[in-house]
């Protein structure tokens, strides 16, 4: 094995090289180029919050059988072994086993009998044929929350998806912004060259030069606060993933504000009314509070059930007696001590409830709606001022820059428009970042949330 190792070491050390490379760099090893699509697909599949709704809708699913059960006959198996020298049990255990003899009418042995066994092996049947509609109202009821917790599910589902988008233009901003204050720092220590060769001149003052150098110290500032932006914008994409992303993963859906928004504020309210999932959840659940009322009303009705059970009874396993019961059982509830009243009451409060909660939510939608809406239409405007605030301050700084250099300026005239230039970019940057963040909250308002 030694001289197999030694034969082949030339051939084993790229191996070793390869594993210390995975190593050092993990994470660069794990990185991706990842779409936004590919984003919110990984957010759908991982994001715990959504899995909670997933199982949700699940044991919503799994109530509508326990509460069908509730119609069908229930039947039971049972095994029970008793010892006894209770007189009144002692004696009725002999009948039950059919062992029953003259000497044990002996009234000493009646009074105090022997210590007898006694294995009961029964098999019982119940079955309500109507139980005043309980069972049938509380099924209507369990299918209406499976209803509902579906609502409840594609809500967060949405949710989810707004979130991973929120999450993914603000890691986009973020890292365009530290680029433009990359770009601003470059064209800086281009001027500070320009001002250090006028200096060393004698063409400006010392001061110029001091200027310019703070000028750069303090870009350099904003650069190292906005990788840590860019750093926590990343973290928090992760969050929204459920974990499924990778810190040095590279976002390659570009920051683009895209189509103008299409239609009417009156129109993207009409839409909210008709999609958004948790008032389709609320509208849902008040029909369940209306089928409590009718179930509580219905408390005051007849019930009818049907029983029956066989029974074999034994000491000792060999001989053995046997015996069946049947029957059927009618109850009309005539006082409750105001029980069922009571619940009729506090069906219709929690009735109104939701009422109260349904309209409350539905004037919530609006406010939702229309904020997001002048949101959006504010950026977009925005957007456009932005474009045009680029070009003129480009402009603005070359010619400052030419008379700069002429002597014309001064190093604060020129400080200033490079200041105008970043103020220029960012602000383009945060617009179309808003517009993308409000269309964003516009559709998840309205309840018809997609990834664009």
């Amino acid at each position: 094995m030694i001289l197999l190792f030694k034969k082949n070491k030339n051939i084993l050390w790229p191996v070793w090289l390869i594993l210390a490379w995975f190593m050092a760099f993990p994470a660069q090893i794990l990185a991706v180029d990842l779409t936004l699509a590919q984003a919110v697909d990984k957010a759908i599949s991982h994001n715990p919050g959504l899995q909670a709704a997933q199982f949700q809708t699940l044991s919503a699913r799994e109530k509508i059988i326990q509460a069908r059960s509730g119609a069908l006959p229930q039947v039971y198996f049972q095994e029970q072994i008793n010892r006894t020298t209770n007189p009144m049990w002692a004696f009725g255990t002999k009948l039950n086993q059919e062992s029953i003899a003259t000497e044990d009418f002996n009234p000493d042995r009646l009074n105090d009998p022997d210590a007898i066994t006694n294995s009961a092996s029964r098999l019982s049947v119940t079955w309500p044929v109507y139980d005043s509609g309980q069972t049938w109202y509380g099924l209507q009821q369990a299918r209406l929350n499976q209803e509902a917790t579906s609502f409840s599910q594609e809500r967060t589902r949405q949710q989810v998806i707004a979130g991973t988008i929120t999450a993914y233009i603000r890691t986009l901003l973020v890292r365009e912004n530290q680029a433009v204050i990359h770009q601003i720092l470059e064209t800086a220590r281009t001027h500070l060259k320009l001002v250090q060769s006028r200096y060393d001149g004698g063409f400006v003052a010392k001061s110029d030069l001091l200027r310019a150098q703070v000028h750069i110290a303090d870009l350099k500032q904003q650069l190292s606060e906005s990788k840590s932006q860019t750093d926590i914008a990343k973290c928090m994409l992760k969050i929204a993933m459920g974990g499924a992303s990778n810190l040095d993963d590279t976002l390659t859906t570009p920051l683009e504000a895209g189509i103008p928004m299409a239609g009417s504020l009156d129109e993207w309210i009409a839409k909210a009314m008709a999609h958004r999932p948790d008032l389709k959840q609320l509208i849902v659940q008040k029909r369940v509070a209306e089928k409590e009322m009718d179930k509580s009303r219905a408390s005051r009705l007849p019930s009818v059930s049907l029983s029956g059970n066989y029974e074999i009874n034994s000491e000792d396993f060999n001989d053995t007696g046997s015996n069946y019961t049947v029957g059927a059982v009618a109850s009309l509830p005539l006082f409750t001590g105001g029980r069922i009243s009571s619940s009729i009451r506090e069906a219709d409060f929690n009735l109104k409830q939701i009422k109260a909660m349904l309209q409350g939510m539905e004037q919530r939608i609006c406010g939702e709606t229309r904020q997001a809406f002048f949101n959006a239409r504010s950026a977009w405007e925005r957007i456009q001022v932005a474009q045009s605030a680029i070009g003129q301050s480009k402009e603005s700084l070359r010619i400052v820059k030419n008379r700069y250099n002429s002597g014309l300026f001064t190093i604060t005239d020129l400080l200033d428009v490079e200041v105008t230039v970043q103020q220029s970019l960012t602000n383009h940057l945060k617009a179309v970042h808003d517009y993308r963040a409000a269309i964003t909250r516009l559709e998840l308002a309205a309840g018809i949330m997609a990834v664009k």
